[in-house]
């Protein structure tokens, strides 16, 4: 394992970033099997993993650009038009789990079925591309996830293994009705942030 919170490039303390996210308030099966989950890890200390509380738990999507290098009307219609090709989207069941990927960096919750997940992000992707000539990030290689802890340290993975195999774990389901643009920090070790909008799926 390794730390997850080294400052990756770009990023600062301060700084903040425009990214769409599903996320998962209400979401009471999802919180219950992150609190397993977080039960679980919980023996291995603090100082080994961050423990991803219920209001943080995401799926990340697709980024925009840091705040400072962003102008407002741009992000609004980059909305404007996620609302147009949202729409065409219809709302979806998604079964998280129940077994994790351990990563180098963080316990994953691989996401099932990926197909919806994958529309609703080509779908963000297309309505940047109506907006701006060249959409960040890769399209190939997405792997639709939500973690639940992020390793902290440096350390080997059999630990980690070991303490997850003690427990059974139970699939959780979400309805995916929306697609979430936040404002995202990262300066407490966690990431946290604010909406700033919520477009529904059609």
């Amino acid at each position: 394992m390794r730390t997850h919170w080294w400052w990756r490039p770009g990023w600062r303390e301060g700084r903040r970033f425009y990214t769409w996210h599903l996320v998962f308030d209400g979401q009471d099966d999802v919180h219950r099997l992150a609190a397993d989950y977080r039960t679980a890890l919980a023996p291995l200390g603090p100082d080994s993993f961050t423990l991803i509380p219920d209001q943080w738990l995401h799926l990340t999507m697709q980024g925009i650009g840091f705040v400072d290098e962003t102008d407002a009307e741009t992000v609004d219609a980059i909305v404007t038009a996620a609302r147009q090709r949202l729409a065409a989207i219809a709302a979806f069941d998604l079964t998280l789990g129940p077994d994790a990927v351990v990563d180098q960096e963080a316990i994953l919750l691989p996401a099932q079925p990926a197909e919806p997940v994958h529309a609703v992000r080509d779908a963000i992707r297309a309505a940047i591309g109506d907006v701006v000539e060249e959409v960040p990030e890769q399209a190939d290689g997405f792997r639709p996830h939500v973690s639940v802890a992020y390793s902290a340290a440096e350390g080997p993975a059999d630990p980690v293994v070991h303490a997850l195999a003690r427990s059974t774990f139970s699939s959780a389901r979400a309805r995916i009705t929306s697609a979430e643009l936040i404002v995202l920090g990262r300066d407490q070790q966690m990431y946290e942030w604010t909406s700033y909008a919520t477009v529904p799926l059609g």
